[in-house]
């Protein structure tokens, strides 16, 4: 059959592994179209038999969840645009930091300043009154400059600057850790996506065999007398729906593939294969220690505070550009007319000092301005703020909910799929003792499927629910 000769990427591996053991194909293509347990379990036993027998540089990468978070946290753009944004704000509070300190230069000059030419009679000497230089801010022709500055700025802006900067250092560490849980749920569903496409693919192919199998039943009854020929027609538009369906679920297993791929590697590697690990899923926490902890751990809020503080000090530093602000140099070196220590028996070297204070009087109201832009930013920031609070005990509330809602519905989806195996053989053996119609076995055949699906969404589920739980509380 058609159906029969379409196979997995993964199912292909499996059989290209296994060489000319035809006895090993045979159980392995049985299981592919007759049931038994799931397609994943069988393509991970069958990976795990054969690895040790394929060369080493053939072999498909095994992956596990935790390999794929590893992967991505070294491939995806916006998580490492998160880290970037988190060593900038660390180096921007050492800027600040240093904008604190006293800074020292030494600086080098040469200053030639044309000279008035010979002395006029009554200018006996140039210590008489008389300059030697055009410009009279320069005392000779020559000038030698050698000098250490020691240079310090005191003002408002300046440690509101450095405390605004510790608050954005603060603030991108939430981020940073907002971008890793982000990236928890999005490598999470791409990964249990690929899984529960590939479970479904199984499903897939396990219905249209046993759409095929009911073909051949009732073609043979027809032939008996037993059945009409609309049984036989039913059976043959079943087989085509789910060859239809085997191929959607190809295209689907495939997307997700291709979606995975992209976040886990750079050169966009195609030949992995995932464990499926979608098992029993484990006891949630009360909502009281969940709310606890995402009190405690919630990087959202954490974001939002840091960026109040940071307005907050923007508007220090805007105030500052109201106030006046001091600096002081120290000079020690030379500045002279001969570029000695000594000159005529005169020590050149010395030093200075030079305090400043500024004090701002009018600038055509651009302080007015930037102090109101900050106070307006800082209102801002304050909204927001309480916004992350009113949505922390929203999203605490809604993930549980999900992830309680998820876990409770495992059982009766695993017992849905238990009975609605059973209720499709006992129909196919009643319709072929002739106490059913050809729809009920339809029917029976696609609620199978739909039965043996929701179970496996139902896991996927419960997995990406604890996953969007972990970014509001951390690791549980």
């Amino acid at each position: 059959m058609k159906t029969r000769q379409t196979h997995s990427f993964t199912a292909r591996r499996m059989l290209s592994h296994i060489g000319t053991d035809s006895n090993f194909r045979v159980l392995i293509l049985v299981f592919l179209t007759v049931g038994g347990s799931s397609f994943a379990q069988v393509t991970l036993s069958a990976q795990t038999q054969t690895t040790s027998a394929a060369p080493a540089s053939g072999a498909p990468v095994t992956i596990t969840l935790q390999d794929a978070l590893q992967r991505a946290r070294l491939n995806d753009p916006q998580y490492r645009s998160a880290v970037t944004d988190l060593g900038l704000a660390r180096e921007d509070r050492v800027q600040a930091r240093a904008g604190l300190l006293p800074n020292l230069n030494y600086n080098n000059s040469f200053i030639y300043t044309q000279g008035t030419g010979p002395l006029p009679v009554n200018c006996a000497s140039p210590t008489a009154g008389c300059p030697t230089t055009r410009f009279i801010a320069n005392n000779g022709v020559h000038e030698y400059i050698s000098q250490a500055d020691v240079h310090q700025a005191l003002s408002l802006t300046n440690v509101a600057d450095y405390r605004r900067s510790a608050a954005a250092l603060a603030q991108a560490r939430a981020k940073a850790e907002i971008a890793t849980r982000g990236l928890v749920v999005t490598v999470t569903q791409s990964y249990y996506g690929l899984v529960v496409a590939q479970r479904k693919y199984s499903t897939a192919q396990r219905a249209a065999a046993e759409a095929a199998r009911f073909l051949d039943v009732s073609q043979k009854l027809e032939n008996g007398g037993e059945v009409a020929h609309a049984d036989v027609v039913k059976a043959r538009i079943q087989v085509q729906q789910q060859q239809r369906d085997l191929q959607e679920a190809q295209l689907g297993m495939e997307r997700s593939r291709l979606d995975l791929a992209v976040l886990l590697f750079p050169d966009f590697n195609q030949d992995f294969a995932v464990v499926d690990d979608l098992q029993t899923p484990e006891p949630l926490p009360t909502f009281a220690e969940v709310e606890a902890s995402g009190k405690k751990n919630n990087p959202d809020l954490r974001a939002a505070l840091a960026g109040f503080e940071v307005a907050n000090h923007d508007v220090a530093a805007a105030w500052g550009g109201l106030l006046p602000a001091l600096s002081v140099d120290y000079f020690y070196g030379i500045d002279s007319n001969q570029f000695a220590i000594r000159t005529n028996g005169v020590r050149n070297v010395g030093y200075s000092a030079v305090a400043s204070l500024q004090i701002p009087i009018f600038s055509w109201g651009s302080d007015r301005s930037k102090l109101k832009q900050a106070e307006l930013r800082r209102d801002q920031a304050h909204v927001e703020l309480t916004f992350a609070q009113r949505q922390l005990l929203s999203h605490l509330r809604q993930f549980y909910s999900e992830a309680e809602t998820a876990r409770s519905e495992m059982e009766s989806l695993a017992s849905s799929a238990e009975l609605a195996a059973d209720s499709m053989r006992l129909t196919t053996l009643r319709y072929q003792a002739g106490e059913s119609t050809v729809l009920e076995v339809v029917d029976a055949q696609n609620t199978l499927t739909q039965a043996r699906n929701a179970y496996d969404d139902g896991q996927a589920r419960f997995r990406v629910a604890v996953a969007n739980l972990q970014t509001l509380t951390g690791t549980f």
